[in-house]
Formats: C-alpha cells, sequence, structure tokens
C-alpha cells in the first residue's frame, strides 16, 4: 500500500472526521525530532485492533497517546509512523460502588474519574503530575509515581485487569473486574509503566476506595535534611499510618513559591513557605475527627526537638494549595528553567541521606542550581535547574547526572531520567544502568508484539 493511502483506509476504519495527516497537527503529536505521517481517534477496542492489525501490515510503528503530558517520557522512539489517540475512548464502562470496583476506557481524564467517583463517596489514590489534564490510560502506561503510594501503594496493588490490544492486533485481557479474581496469570501488571511498548490499552479495571471524611496536612520547618529524615524515621516508628510524607529541601521549597507555581496552582501557601534556607517536612493524614486530634498530638511531640519549628496543622485552603504544588513539583521545576532535567531515584528510606548528599554534591561540583522533593518510601525527585539551554549546560547536566547515579549504584538505589531536553536524552542514561532482566524484557516484547510497532524504541534496553 502506498503510505499517501494510509489516511483513507484508517478513515474507512474510524471516519474521516477522526484521521489527521495535517502538518501542523501532527506537530501536537511530535516526540523528539519525530513526527507521525498520520494520526486516528478510534471509538472501540475493535476499532483499536483493526487499526493495529493496518499498522503491523504497514510496518508502522503505532505511539499510543491520551493528553500527551507524558508523552517525552523515556527515549525518543525509533520510528513513528501512527500517532493512536486514545481521548475519544473516554467512557466508564462498569461501576459497582457497592463492590468497590470500576472499569474505565483509557482516555477518561483523572479530573472526570474524581467528580465520578466522588458522588459515591470514593476515589481512586492517583494524585499525579499534570493532574489536571491528564487521562487514567496515560497514567498508568506511564507508571508515574503518586504521593498516595505511601498508604495505599502502587496502581498495581489495585489494578485488578484489564483489556488491550497486542502488537498483532489481537484483542486480549487478563485480570478481571472483582478484588477476588484468580483466573490466569496477572499479565496486565507487565503494561503499567510499560509506555505503550507491550500493548494498547483498552479498557482498566480497578478497585476503588471509600474516599477519607477529613483529611488534613502537618508541616514542620526543619533546619537541615538530617532533622527532617529524623522526623520521617521516628514517624515510621509511631503506630499511625500517614496518606503522604514529603520532604522538600530549601530550593524545592522557593521553587513552590515561585510564579511558575502560582500559575500551575493557583491558592495560598502558609506562613511555613516563608522561612528561608529551611527544610519543610509534610505529613497528610486522614480520618474522623478523634483520628485527626490524635495524629496533631502526637505530630506536634515528636516535632518538640531542636532544630525543629513551625509544627503546626494546615487550614483546608494551606492543605488544597500545599498538597497540589508538591503534587506538581515535576511541572513547576519544568516550567523554572529552559533544560530543567529530572532524576527519579528509588531508594532504601534509611539511605536517603545517601543520595541527598550526592545530589548536592553534584549541583556544587557543576555549579548549577537544583531542588529536590523526597518521599517517605524512598523515592526522590532531584530537579537539575540550569539557567541555559547549550552545549555547557548540557555538559554539566551529563556530569551532574552521571555523579548522581554512580552514588546512587553505591547507595543500593536505583536511579533514571524521566524528564529531560529532548535532543539531551542520547548523552543521558535516562533508563539508569543496565538492567539484569533485560533479556526476559526483550522476550516479553517478542510475546506481545511480534511486529515491533507498537512503540519501539522508548523502553529501557532499546524495546
Amino acid at each position: 500500500m502506498n503510505p499517501a493511502s494510509v489516511p483513507s483506509r484508517l478513515a474507512e476504519i474510524s471516519s474521516s472526521a477522526n484521521v489527521f495527516a495535517d502538518p501542523a497537527q501532527l506537530a501536537g503529536y511530535r516526540i523528539g525530532d519525530l513526527t507521525p505521517a498520520a494520526g486516528v481517534r478510534p471509538s472501540s477496542s475493535e476499532e483499536v485492533a483493526e487499526i493495529v492489525r493496518l499498522a503491523a501490515a504497514e510496518k508502522l510503528a503505532v505511539i499510543p497517546c491520551g493528553a500527551r503530558t507524558k508523552l517525552s517520557l523515556g527515549m525518543p522512539p525509533r520510528q513513528y509512523g501512527l500517532a493512536l489517540d486514545m481521548t475519544r475512548m473516554n467512557r466508564v464502562v462498569a461501576y459497582d460502588f457497592g463492590d468497590l470496583t470500576l472499569g474505565v476506557e483509557p482516555g477518561v481524564t483523572l479530573r472526570h474519574l474524581e467528580a465520578v467517583l466522588a458522588e459515591h463517596g470514593q476515589c481512586l489514590p492517583l494524585a499525579v503530575p499534570f493532574m489536571n489534564r491528564a487521562t487514567i490510560g496515560g497514567t498508568i502506561a506511564s507508571g508515574v509515581d503518586t504521593p498516595l503510594r505511601q498508604f495505599y501503594g502502587m496502581p498495581r496493588d489495585y489494578v485488578l485487569g484489564m483489556e488491550f490490544v497486542t502488537g498483532e492486533g489481537q484483542r486480549a485481557k487478563s485480570g478481571g473486574r472483582v478484588v477476588k479474581n484468580v483466573a490466569g496469570y496477572d499479565l496486565h501488571k507487565l503494561m503499567i509503566g510499560a509506555l505503550g511498548t507491550l500493548g494498547v490499552l483498552t479498557t482498566i479495571n480497578f478497585r476503588t476506595f471509600p474516599l477519607p471524611a477529613e483529611r488534613r496536612l502537618f508541616v514542620a520547618v526543619c533546619e537541615s535534611a538530617e532533622r527532617a529524615l529524623e522526623l520521617r524515621r521516628r514517624l515510621a516508628l509511631l503506630r499511625l499510618r500517614p496518606l503522604t510524607v514529603e520532604i522538600l529541601d530549601p530550593a524545592a521549597v522557593e521553587l513552590l513559591v515561585g510564579n511558575a507555581a502560582a500559575q500551575i496552582e493557583p491558592g495560598t501557601l502558609p506562613p511555613a513557605f516563608s522561612a528561608k534556607s529551611a527544610w519543610l517536612f509534610a505529613v497528610g493524614f486522614a480520618g474522623r475527627e478523634s483520628v485527626l486530634a490524635r495524629y496533631e498530638r502526637e505530630l506536634r511531640q515528636m516535632a518538640e526537638q531542636p532544630g525543629i519549628k513551625n509544627a503546626a496543622a494546615l487550614s483546608a485552603n494551606e492543605s488544597s494549595c500545599v498538597k497540589g504544588r508538591m503534587r506538581e513539583f515535576v511541572p513547576i521545576a519544568l516550567e523554572s528553567s529552559p533544560a530543567a532535567t529530572v532524576v527519579k531515584v528509588s531508594a532504601v528510606p534509611a539511605r536517603m541521606n545517601e543520595v541527598l548528599d550526592a545530589a548536592k554534591e553534584a549541583c556544587e561540583a557543576n555549579e548549577m542550581a537544583g531542588a529536590v522533593l523526597a518521599r517517605g518510601v524512598g523515592v526522590l525527585y532531584i530537579a537539575l535547574l540550569p539557567t541555559a539551554r547549550d552545549e555547557v549546560a548540557r555538559a554539566k547536566v551529563v556530569r551532574a547526572t552521571g555523579q548522581i547515579l554512580q552514588e546512587c549504584i553505591a547507595a543500593g538505589a536505583n536511579a533514571t531520567i524521566p524528564w529531560c531536553p529532548d535532543d539531551w536524552k542520547g548523552a543521558l542514561q535516562v533508563w539508569g544502568r543496565e538492567r539484569s532482566d533485560l533479556a526476559q524484557m526483550q522476550k516479553m516484547k517478542t510475546a506481545f508484539d511480534p511486529p515491533g510497532i507498537l512503540a519501539p524504541g522508548r523502553f529501557a534496553g532499546g524495546i
């Protein structure tokens, strides 16, 4: 088939109104220096399967996407023939609020889903970056982190099943729509964070959770990282179960009071954010009034030590603003530098201090600003913030990230670079150190995508 006839063939599957080949429109789907030859918005899993079969026959690489807030994650694809825009598949296909189960198509936005669940006093613990625009499919396919994992775990803990389309255009499913499901293997968990390299998600089934009656945020101002980490350690010894635990270094605090933060997440910050050169320790908790009172009482007692001050529970408006800006730390960082580069580190909580020291030393050695947000479970986001996007800045970022990654290896931590300028990715260790399970991953890629057309090259090891 002549490549020029692909749009007309796609129109036969999904109607001409949902096929686009205009260069200006396709530019919005660009990844790195690659622009797709065509794009299509399917409305059903049947259409998705037929489109993928066409792409396989024509050897067109397919990139599934939604709101495109995370399209730059991973490496640029080796090829990019077709943008598969899933935003028309935006239905809630099954919701049994009595059984706490939910099935949705991938194009549903998180905000819409939040409103639907709130009507029945329920929620999904997915407080992720780009929250106001992100879709559920992109959130699951990208595997982005959520601060609520402190209490609820990660999506793999509450995704019950999926339906998806393989690289051969075959519709498949794994798991189910009930919590107690024992049929087959949990193959759907492989799709979480795979960036669309194994399959195109068409339905995702979740376990939902009761919406907390009331939430509160507690903050304390710390004179050093050691004081903040000591609070985290002491909190872990208590019998309390917080929703979130986050630590911000002084530069991160400055980012969250800046203009970029105010534009992304408007609101009023508490006085604690006016402290200069201070670390902030923030704990989110929820429950009945008696539970909230106990949390606040014990947290205040815990914070009564030298080097810690202004410990207080925030008002509802202040809490909303602070939680929103911490959730949007990555977008805020990306808006605060022409070449912001974000390193994500997963470490044993007891060794977070080593990662923080490594980040500070790397920034100082390369004369570059940096900011860190750390979560109590051992996940840290290190934002490197060069003032220019030139070869000098690129060289500094390459050196700084190399230092951080080496120190992470020494600390037994894993580090990747999910966000950075697209044209710098060839010089950076985007996926961190070489994975020991790469051979197994390549076998899975071959099994799920024999033609090799699903987002080729975006994942680790060129998968």
